[in-house]
């Protein structure tokens, strides 16, 4: 029996943006594991609440329920310790709890200040007052505002990636000799803009794409085959 992932969508259901998700199903597939992915969006709570969860990811597994992506990475990495590990040991799971924070806390405060206007127009019309409403508030000003500032912006948040490209010149994975779940971890997060809009978070010769471009064609190409908005990327 596959595990059911519950995958938040946009309008079109093929279109899977959410960083969260993103990291979870790289987890999923790492692990070599048989997943059904169900898409979910904003005004389906109730969905959800029967689950007893609020927001996604969150997989089914043979009547479990597990919410948050760190969550469902641990439990992976408990329940299937026959499978590839996700950490490689106790200091890749203290490195990638240290990326996992930083993400949340940094780079996807930053990202989503560049992308939430085109996350909006590809949502779900039941979706986008809510996702409005929500955003605006979260990030002090109109998605207008913000889509028409990210230009001067931009900058600032390619340079709070140098941290990751000093790492990737000593090492071919953010987790070391192999992927493992701390690339995952930053892998989602510039997924989600490459899925979702045309604006070029990455330069074209940017240090990171080489490294980017390894974990989308992992496992068969998973991350580099996901449907994206218009022809641009990350």
């Amino acid at each position: 029996m596959s595990i059911i992932l519950h995958d938040l969508a946009g309008a079109d259901p093929a279109l899977r943006f959410s960083p969260y998700c993103w990291r979870t199903r790289f987890a999923l597939a790492h692990k070599g594991l048989a997943v059904e992915t169900v898409p979910w969006r904003f005004h389906e709570t109730t969905r959800l609440a029967a689950l007893g969860a609020e927001k996604v990811p969150v997989i089914e597994d043979h009547g479990r329920v597990v919410t948050d992506s760190w969550a469902i990475a641990a439990y992976l990495e408990d329940t299937y310790p026959d499978r590839p590990s996700l950490f490689g040991g106790l200091g890749g799971l203290a490195h990638a709890r240290f990326l996992n924070a930083w993400a949340d806390a940094i780079l996807n405060v930053g990202v989503v200040s560049m992308v939430a206007a085109d996350i909006w127009a590809a949502l779900d019309p039941r979706d986008q007052p809510y996702f409005r409403q929500s955003r605006e508030a979260r990030l002090g000003g109109t998605l207008e505002d913000l889509a028409a500032g990210r230009e001067a912006r931009l900058a600032g948040l390619r340079h709070s990636l140098t941290p990751l490209r000093l790492v990737l010149r000593a090492q071919p994975w953010l987790g070391g000799a192999a992927p493992s779940y701390a690339d995952y971890i930053v892998a989602g997060s510039l997924q989600w803009p490459r899925v979702i809009s045309q604006f070029p978070l990455l330069a074209d010769d940017d240090t990171l794409r080489p490294w980017f471009d390894r974990v989308l064609a992992l496992f068969d190409g998973l991350g580099a085959k996901a449907a994206r908005v218009g022809a641009g990327g990350a």
